[in-house]
């Protein structure tokens, strides 16, 4: 037995071992490919944003600020709607939500603790709850693929830390009304954490959500969004937290220094400055969306409302598994979810109309029994 052997390699820890590999969309291979796969922007940074990125380049060779102070501020100012502003202390940064929910899980749970979520929903959440030795409790989606929030209450127990709330939701697309999460947020309680994941809140058509006021009203709400989707800073991972100071101070404990680059704080601060042209952005998406929502029922698909940058197809196995192979052949990546159904992020109209008329040809085949 040689010393590379794996027998003789220091072991990972049990629940490392157990934990699946997080499968990221397909990249697209060529530039003709429609890569819809991962909820990316369709678009490109905005300008400005591209502008301070290749002037905070010069200065690679420093540390950022790892406070991101800067940024905190900034957010803090943008997130205040009442004379009750929200502070930096209540901000917290890290390498997109992603990075900001490990901070979440980590500062709250140990072994045997209780994370309670809808499934399905963001594929990381089990992963970065196993990954911390706590115990995911999935709660299935109400027939019309939204969370089911009294069934989540009722999975909350002694053992319960953080409730994770995606809002809209990832992948179904279905989003909450405010007076839901208020009657939810009665419900739980007051020592359990409720994230309200709102990665793809600016593509809502409802607008904010009142999560700040949630969090004045509820001090156990954590608010979590991300630069990453409507922003189109994907690469650059930046995300943020808003909560209670104390709740807040513990999530910085628990981040890796430096974590968001000097560039990505930059290009966040001026992505927020940029406010207009982003909201220019999100209505080609929104305009696009109910356009593709209405094609896609009239072919005969079963597709809820959506509130962000993509469109979900509840297919059974063998119905998902022809329109992926469909949708490749016309060189089209999207995401099938086993034995749940399809997303297809939405991109300009001419993409878009490939993927509608890729669908059409999988509505006019026959189809096996069970397959759609």
């Amino acid at each position: 037995m040689t010393a590379s052997s794996p027998s003789l390699l220091p072991p990972a820890r049990g629940v490392v071992r157990a934990v699946p590999p997080y499968v990221a969309g397909r990249r697209a291979s060529t530039a003709t490919t429609a890569a819809l796969a991962s909820n990316e922007s369709h678009y490109p940074p905005l300008p400005s944003v591209l502008e301070e990125v290749a002037r905070a380049a010069a200065e690679l060779h420093r540390y950022p600020d790892n406070g991101a102070l800067d940024l905190r501020e900034e957010l803090a100012t943008s997130l205040s709607v009442s004379a009750d502003e929200v502070v930096p202390g209540q901000v917290v940064v890290g390498a997109g939500s992603t990075g900001v929910l490990q901070q979440i899980i980590t500062a709250h749970c140990d072994a045997g603790d209780e994370v309670v979520f809808a499934w399905r929903s963001f594929e990381l959440y089990p992963l970065l709850v196993q990954l911390a030795g706590a115990v995911p409790v999935p709660v299935p989606l109400d027939p019309f693929d939204r969370h089911d929030l009294a069934a989540m209450s009722a999975a909350v127990t002694d053992r319960t830390r953080v409730v994770l709330v995606c809002n809209p939701n990832n992948p179904t697309g279905t989003a909450l009304s405010p007076a839901e999460l208020e009657a939810f947020l009665a419900a739980v309680p007051p020592h359990v954490l409720v994230v309200l994941d709102e990665a793809y809140l600016e593509y809502s058509s409802a607008g904010p959500t009142d999560a700040i006021g949630l969090l004045r009203r509820h001090p156990n709400v954590c608010v979590v969004r991300t630069f990453s989707k409507a922003h189109g800073l994907a690469g650059l991972r930046v995300g943020y937290a808003v909560a209670a100071e104390p709740v807040a101070d513990a999530l910085r404990r628990a981040g890796m220094p430096f974590t968001v680059s000097a560039l990505a704080q930059r290009a966040a601060i001026a992505s927020l400055a940029a406010r207009d042209e982003l909201q220019e952005r999100v209505a080609l998406v929104r305009s696009e969306r109910a356009r593709v929502l209405a094609a896609l029922r009239a072919l005969g698909f079963t597709a809820p409302d959506s509130e962000t940058n993509f469109v979900w197809l509840r297919l059974g196995d063998t119905g998902r598994e022809r329109a992926l192979g469909l949708l490749a052949e016309a060189d089209i990546l999207a995401r099938g979810f086993a034995g749940d159904g399809l997303r297809i992020t939405l991109a300009d109209p001419a993409t878009n109309d490939r993927v509608l008329a890729t669908l059409a040809r999988f509505a006019a085949e026959p189809a096996p029994a069970g397959a759609r």
